[in-house]
């Protein structure tokens, strides 16, 4: 006997053929809010999800038919029953939420319905999102979009469907991440429009082409009328700054680029967008051109690097530069005295300085350990550590303004009589009130102490307040100063000390490292021996990051102004176009230098550094990318080369700009005295540490380019103190859709966690070469996911591109260490280098880090292990276009927020 047909009431008064797939949807989507994306492939929910629909249709089917339509919230009543009759209570308390959410969001927007749904522009809009990408489908984007449409969906919902189903077909393709881009873009311009004109706005990307010039003056007004742009800006010729901007550039962003840029970047007014992408690079530009003499030329010149993914600024530059409060630096060092004042003060500091989007590198070496005496109360210290836990606590309270976490890394020499506990501030276990589960942390470690390791010799911990001048001696000086105070402590002339086998200390410093990810291990010596401004102090510390080693005292805040090169965009296969690298090098140290003077310092200890060394950051990304383009794996010989020759050219040609300005602007203030005035160059530097090393020193010292010429520029003046450092870019590689920093490739496909959300990443490269191939398809899809991302153990994908898509963990961090060498010995600070190992054990930590050492490398950054990684081995193809169906790595997160 045949079933009922049974009609359906909607919600506007039409009827339609009940539908039992429905019912399985809504089910499936209860049962996945409360248990996971786990329920997606389980067959045991599949069993209940088909059960309880079967329930349901019997239940309609005995009361309604042809004559007796049943409304669609019967409906809904009869699976609650159906959900509550077989106890399932969490599962029916989702439906129920779902439900009175979809209730009230239908009593905010009634006028919206489906019946008559715009579907001529939303078919144009998803046209226009794929026009001219070779890979894309429109019509299966407006197909998947279409199934996901509702009765009562609202304006936003309606919006966003066609974005949705973009976002599940990019693990296919990952063009569609540039047509999920561009419909985000469509709502973008649609919010910022309607805010800057007071009415909807429904412009398309090729109605805004000729309309950007026309909203950048109503922006600039808008945004000064909200006290949130600087009124200087109205300064600029702003009808010619509008006729530069570039609306197709908004074509370049990728997804995650684009998201991220909304959700962070743009500005808005009470969460309303009403920067669009253009805009918001002139706006950046604008800021640093202020004080140029010709500041459109300027601005233009900015804007057209900036737009064009050739360089980057750093995040803090790029949320702040052109608004009233333009705090525009990444990074800031400081050191903490032994004293309650200083300590108090040097946490204040921390908080004024995190507040606008400044990371923080902390030298806390100079704070007595446990067991010193204290001379006002003549009692006994209880360490650093307490104080450490206030920092930590100050980190998540000032959040830099809820656009980030803040962030900041406490550094410790390894002699000091508390390292033990400092090794254990990261564990989960012990006592909570001596843990800084926020806070990084990194060992800042002498030569002497390698040497002591590798000579299996015993090692002294003391109190800095007995042996005060350790903390500024470096090199020789340090390591006689070092045994002075040793034969001291054997005569009992010092007070607090213990004896432990460097060897041992050694050992437990690297199994926190892999157990905990921290603390990070940096090299003291070479970070003062081969720094241009020894002369003018000591380097006591680095920053959040590793890449940044500059003087700090109790009265001077070191600053660091970040950017970064895209290399991928200096590549060819014939190898670097020297020529655009120089134009975007020399244009990018003028930006960084600007930077210096437009600045809005929180603390005057800050501005009178910066103002006195004026150091700026350089650095670079994708460099995976560039090795991608030329077909270099980084497993291998020519990857090193490439990474010196690279380096090499972008040190040649910051240092020439800096001394180009210096010859416009003047020489820094503390120039007389440093390396460069004597003519030493950063390759020049490792002459100084090999002898400082005695011999443990193996770097190469290999060059290709017209040094003697720049090494007498040099000599009549430099304009900056410190040029270069290589930063992790994680935020800024993600808007410009490469790889981050000098990183090896993570997984060719994964999902990355940030705080816009899950993003499917997909190697644009790889794809390629599997289509060329004929390979690409949903098994390969399915095959990548099953191997988390891994070439490896796919039998039919060809050993070249096994070898050159090779993953983090695939890869021997020696390589990765080598490559850093080679940069090293060009870069006058340091850079944020992360080592990958897949079976971690003692004597592999220990290599690779003593092979870091003898490689003359300064820092450095994360250990990347691969327990609790893997990639879900289901699919994102027929869902909601939520991204449940693939987990992200969860693995410490890579992004190093505060530097860029």
């Amino acid at each position: 006997m045949s079933k009922p047909s049974i009609t359906v009431v909607r919600r506007n008064g039409e009827t339609s053929a009940f539908d039992a797939s429905k019912i399985s949807v809504a089910l499936s989507k209860a049962f996945l809010a409360v248990e996971g994306a786990d329920a997606a492939t389980s067959s045991r929910v599949r069993e209940l999800v088909a059960g309880l629909t079967g329930q349901v249709e019997a239940a309609l089917s005995r009361d309604a038919g042809p004559d007796r339509p049943v409304h669609i919230e019967q409906i809904q009543d009869q699976v609650e029953l159906a959900l509550m009759r077989g106890e399932h209570h969490k599962v029916a308390r989702a439906y129920v939420l779902y439900r009175e959410q979809h209730a009230k969001a239908r009593e905010k927007a009634p006028e919206i319905a489906v019946r008559h749904p715009d579907i001529e522009r939303l078919t144009l809009v998803v046209k226009e999102a794929c026009a001219g990408l070779d890979s894309v489908s429109a019509e299966l984007v407006l197909q998947e979009t279409r199934r996901n449409l509702y009765d009562g969906i609202t304006a936003a919902e309606l919006a966003l469907a066609p974005l949705m189903a973009a976002r599940t077909l990019v693990e296919t393709d990952p063009e569609y991440s540039y047509v999920s881009a561009r419909l985000l873009l469509d709502n973008l311009r649609a919010e910022a429009l309607s805010f800057i004109d007071g009415r909807p706005s429904t412009a398309s990307h090729g109605e805004i082409t000729g309309g950007y010039a026309t909203y950048f003056q109503k922006y600039v007004e808008r945004g000064i009328e909200l006290g949130q742009l600087d009124p200087a800006l109205k300064r600029f010729d702003l009808a010619r700054l509008g006729s530069a901007l570039d609306a197709d550039r908004d074509l370049l962003f990728q997804f995650l680029g684009l998201q991220t840029l909304y959700d962070r970047y743009l500005l808005h007014s009470r969460g309303t967008r009403y920067e669009l992408p253009q805009a918001f690079f002139m706006r950046v530009a604008m800021g640093l051109a202020l004080r140029e003499v010709q500041p459109d030329d300027r601005a233009i010149e900015f804007y057209d690097l900036l737009s064009s993914f050739d360089f980057m600024c750093s995040t803090p530059t790029l949320f702040n530069a052109g608004t009233t409060r333009p705090q525009l630096s990444s990074c800031f060092l400081t050191t903490v005295e032994d004293d309650l004042s200083s300590i108090f003060h040097g946490i204040r500091n921390n908080a004024l300085l995190s507040k606008y989007a400044g990371g923080l590198g902390n030298d806390w070496t100079p704070v007595r350990g446990i067991g010193a005496h204290i001379r006002g109360t003549n009692g006994e210290s209880q360490g650093v550590v307490p104080f450490l836990k206030i920092a930590n606590d100050t980190a998540v309270a000032v959040n830099q303004g809820g656009k980030r976490k803040g962030a900041v890394c406490a550094y410790l020499e390894t002699w000091h009589i508390d390292i033990e506990e400092f090794l254990d501030l990261r564990k989960n276990t012990g006592d909570d009130r001596r843990r800084t589960h926020d806070m990084n942390t990194a060992n800042w470690v002498p030569d002497e102490f390698i040497r002591r390791v590798r000579a299996d010799a015993d090692w002294t911990l003391f109190s800095p307040d007995e042996v005060p001048d350790l903390h500024d001696k470096y090199g020789q000086e340090f390591d006689e100063a070092y045994k002075v105070y040793e034969e001291a402590a054997d005569r009992d002339e010092i007070a607090v000390f213990r004896r432990v086998k460097a060897k041992d200390l050694w050992r437990r410093m690297l199994t926190m490292l892999f157990e905990t990810g921290h603390p990070w291990i940096t090299f003291k010596d070479p970070c003062n021996v081969r720094s241009p401004q020894q002369h003018a102090g000591v380097v006591h510390s680095s920053n959040l990051c590793t890449e940044i080693t500059l003087n700090t005292a109790v009265d001077e805040v070191a600053v660091c102004n970040l950017g970064s090169v895209n290399l991928a965009q200096h590549v060819s296969r014939d190898g670097i176009d020297h020529d655009r690298l120089a134009r975007t090098v020399r244009t990018a140290v003028r930006m960084l230098d600007n930077v210096i003077d437009v600045n809005f310092y929180t603390i005057a200890e800050a501005r009178d550094s910066n103002l006195r060394h004026r150091p700026v950051g350089l650095g670079l990304m994708g460099f995976t990318d560039a090795l991608f383009v030329q077909r270099i794996p980084m497993e291998s010989a020519q990857a090193v080369e490439f990474a010196d020759r690279s380096m090499e050219a972008i040190s040649y040609h910051a240092i020439a700009a800096s001394t180009e300005l210096a010859e416009e602007r003047g020489s820094y203030q503390s120039y007389e005295g440093s390396l460069w005035s004597k003519g030493i160059l950063p390759i020049d530097s490792i002459e100084l540490l090999a002898a400082s090393r005695g011999g443990d020193l193996d770097v190469d010292r290999s060059r290709t380019l017209h040094w003697e010429g720049l090494r007498t520029r040099v000599k009549a003046g430099m304009r900056n103190s410190n040029v270069m450092a290589i930063a992790p870019t994680a935020t800024i590689a993600n808007i410009c859709g490469v790889g981050q920093s000098i990183e090896p490739l993570y997984r060719n496909l994964y999902v990355k966690s940030n705080m816009s959300g899950d993003f499917i990443v997909v190697n644009a490269a790889l794809v390629r070469d599997l289509k060329a191939r004929g390979l690409w398809d949903e098994v390969m899809v399915s095959d990548l996911k099953f191997f988390d991302g891994s070439l490896g153990p796919i039998d039919r994908v060809p050993d070249d591109l096994k070898t050159l898509y090779a993953t983090a963990f695939e890869i021997d961090s020696r390589w990765l260490i080598e490559a850093a060498a080679r940069r090293q010995k060009w870069i006058d600070q340091s850079q944020s280098l992360n080592l990958y190992i897949s079976r971690p054990n003692g004597r592999k930590l220990d290599e690779m880090y003593q092979h870091a050492w003898i490689r003359g490398l300064k820092t450095t950054y994360y250990l990347r292990a691969t327990s609790a990684t893997h990639v879900e081995k289901s699919t994102l193809r027929g869902t909601d276009g939520k991204l449940n169906a693939v987990e992200a790595c969860r693995i410490d997160d890579p992004d190093c927020e505060a530097c860029q």
